[in-house]
């Protein structure tokens, strides 16, 4: 857990490799790996969204390539079924969704049996009140800012209150510096700066880098936002 509790003061990017040339994962790590903080693999199995996106072998072949850590995020109707595989694949940080149900608790002890990171995502219409219970068990909360499992959205504007409402309630608790605020979907050159205001302790950048002409500078920029304030308003 090592990456995870030397915690810097800049944003960090968790790079979405589903926005990578998939038939050259390998190269795309090796020319995100000076930048990226982490690497994002969604993980769908057609019906808790309907695509069909990773899987624990294709970590496992990736693992590799690069010690970045990689998130895992389990976007699946039955996640306890995967926790196992991706994490001897060489996950260092599993999400899953509090919409699984009670399956969701059950998979978060699972996550730490391995003594990996663990994270709560919440869909667009899942109000965030719903995290208080779980905040003394995850180190993430992961609110999605579009649609779960389409790319290219528009960030909904309901996400900055939403990410408000999180950071409150975080700090209320006294998790403040424990549990972080991560957003994905949306990611735009135009978002960012308000997403990093409302709270966002990360986000989730797919086009934005991998399309990116000055991949550099477009890191650096990312990297420069300064820490955001409870409270603060966008």
């Amino acid at each position: 857990m090592n990456f995870w509790t030397s915690w810097p003061d800049h944003l960090l990017a968790d790079v979405s490799l589903w926005s990578a040339d998939l038939a050259a994962l390998g190269a795309e790590i090796k020319r995100m790996e000076p930048y990226a903080d982490l690497f994002h693999m969604d993980v769908a199995d057609g019906y808790f969204v309907p695509e069909l996106l990773f899987f624990p072998a294709l970590t496992a072949a990736l693992r590799p390539w690069t010690n970045v850590p990689f998130h895992i995020h389990l976007m699946t109707e039955h996640p306890t079924m995967l926790i196992n595989a991706f994490a001897e694949a060489g996950a260092n940080l599993i999400t899953v969704h509090y919409e699984n149900g009670a399956e969701a608790s059950t998979a978060i002890e699972q996550i730490h049996r391995y003594g990996l990171v663990s994270g709560l995502a919440l869909q667009l219409e899942t109000p965030p009140e719903v995290i208080v219970p779980y905040l003394g068990e995850v180190r993430l909360i992961l609110l999605m800012g579009t649609q779960l499992g389409v790319k290219g959205q528009a960030l909904d504007p309901s996400t900055y209150m939403r990410e408000q409402t999180v950071r409150q309630m975080i700090h209320d608790h006294g998790y403040e510096g424990r549990v972080k605020i991560e957003v994905d979907g949306g990611i735009r050159e135009q978002t960012v700066p308000l997403l990093r205001k409302a709270g966002a302790d990360l986000v989730v950048p797919g086009s934005l880098v991998f399309k990116s002409d000055h991949l550099a500078q477009t890191f650096q920029w990312l990297h420069a936002f300064p820490a955001p304030t409870t409270g603060q308003e966008v």
